[in-house]
């Protein structure tokens, strides 16, 4: 019951969290307009401040990310998780304060600031604290659960903020995000570097079974997990050494290559799809709000009951599988949405597309040691983030060109359909090699690990 303690009071730090972060956001860009281009519409300096925004937060998060999940793994998860947790907290408290423009542009530096560390970081060290409490047969439904508690904070965040005024948002907000700081200090037990959980029987998400005989198993499960690094010295293994933990096996390097291509099209669509959809539909704050809570409460519902459920029957691989094609037929629906309920419609397919982060992440968990879980983590969220860099580059003027008069050809979707191709790249490979979970790749697998290792640890040297 001690570890179901834990684990539960970890999804309570990740409910507090994801709630304050995502409340503000119905909210943020009202107060962004009014405070660089008062009385306007619109206004492209406002949509430059947030690309420049997004841009530094991704390149930021791509640095630090694997640096705090390796701290972690030797001085503990809750130690590095009160840092995201406690620096979140301070761009919300300025705006709660005051929404002028001397204010805003406050707001505006230390949110990028806090991004840097909270982008990837808060997710990374909590699937990091799971992987230390729960088995691995169980593993890919207690992520599951974590994504699903995470869902839940974003669509409750959401709705609180649809009876709130502006300045009750980002003071309630505050006032969550703080509480959760004080929870997390005062209540969650640390793991990591001296704590570590791997007995299946005394996982918190199993019965039945006795610690003895887990003890055996996790010793075997030691053997077959060993580290994958050389002993280091300093905050970062050398870039070599990053490279050679992620094509170490072929799951890391499927792994990896499944996480970039997935999430290049995943913010390729977060960056065109509002465009596309005001401009093909004409919607408007409530049809955006609208449709945000149906992917809020589809992700929940898949994480929290659908995937804990099947994981341990099917497997997080063929999860992996269910969720590669709900997520290309989700964005595909919207690239050729023919009426203005279709995109409600696809927005539904999230319930299949949030089993794809899970089954990695799962999967990256089973593939390295007990010391090496921060660090793994850390690298694929850094890989996630220099995705979501690349995807602006390459979907905001492809989306501007597409939505524009000048197109080559009349399909506005256009943009959205080449993220959709992004998602599905890899996955029929994955499917012909489901049983292993691994697929032939070709040796630019390893030129790009090395690109994204050479930039995390750029400033090592």
């Amino acid at each position: 019951m001690k570890d179901l303690a834990g684990l539960g009071h970890l999804f309570v730090v990740a409910f507090l969290f994801h709630f304050s972060s995502f409340m503000v956001l119905p909210a943020i860009t009202d107060v962004t307009m009014e405070a660089v281009c008062p009385g306007r519409d619109e206004c492209s300096v406002a949509i430059y401040l947030s690309g420049f925004q997004n841009a530094i937060t991704g390149l930021g998060a791509l640095v630090v990310t694997p640096i705090v999940g390796n701290l972690s793994d030797k001085y503990g998860r809750k130690a590095l998780m009160t840092l995201p947790v406690t620096v979140a907290i301070l761009p919300l408290f300025i705006l709660a304060c005051n929404r002028s423009e001397v204010y805003f542009y406050a707001y505006y530096v230390m949110k990028i600031l806090a991004g840097i560390f909270c982008e990837g970081s808060i997710h990374c060290l909590s699937l990091a604290y799971v992987a230390d409490h729960v088995g691995t047969k169980r593993r890919a439904a207690a992520f599951g659960l974590l994504s699903g508690v995470s869902a839940a904070g974003f669509l409750s965040g959401t709705l609180t903020a649809r009876f709130l005024t502006t300045s009750s948002t980002f003071q309630v907000a505050a006032a969550v995000g703080a509480a959760g700081a004080i929870y997390l200090r005062a209540f969650v037990p640390d793991s990591g570097a001296a704590v570590s959980f791997h007995d299946d029987a005394c996982d918190p998400l199993l019965q039945g079974s006795s610690c003895s005989s887990a003890a055996s198993s996790s010793a075997s499960s030691d053997e077959e997990l060993s580290p994958r690094l050389p002993p280091y010295k300093g905050v970062l293994p050398s870039p070599s050494d990053m490279v050679a933990l992620l094509t170490g096996s072929l799951t890391l390097s499927t792994a990896a290559m499944i996480t970039f291509f997935y999430s290049l099209g995943e913010h390729g669509l977060q960056t065109a799809l509002l465009y596309y959809l005001k401009a093909q539909f004409g919607y408007s704050k409530d049809e955006f709000a609208n449709l945000m809570l149906i992917a809020g409460a589809a992700g929940m519902i898949s994480q929290l009951t659908v995937m804990p459920i099947f994981a341990p029957i099917v497997g997080e691989e063929m999860l992996l599988i269910v969720g590669l094609l709900g997520g290309c037929t989700h964005v595909f629906l919207y690239g050729i949405a023919w009426s203005y309920w279709v995109p409600y419609f696809a927005a539904a397919f999230i319930i299949l597309s949030a089993f794809v982060h899970p089954s990695i992440r799962t999967n990256v968990s089973k593939s390295v040691g007990s010391n090496e879980q921060g660090i793994a983590q850390g690298c694929i969220s850094g890989i996630s983030s220099f995705a979501s860099i690349l995807a602006p580059l390459v979907f905001t003027p492809l989306t501007a060109w597409f939505l524009s008069e000048t197109t080559p050809f009349n399909f506005k979707g256009f943009s959205i359909m080449v993220a959709g191709f992004c998602t599905v790249g890899l996955q029929w490979n994955t499917f012909l090699n489901s049983v292993q979970f691994e697929i032939y790749l070709p040796h630019v697998t390893k030129d790009l690990m090395s690109f994204c290792a050479a930039h995390c640890l750029c400033h090592q040297h």
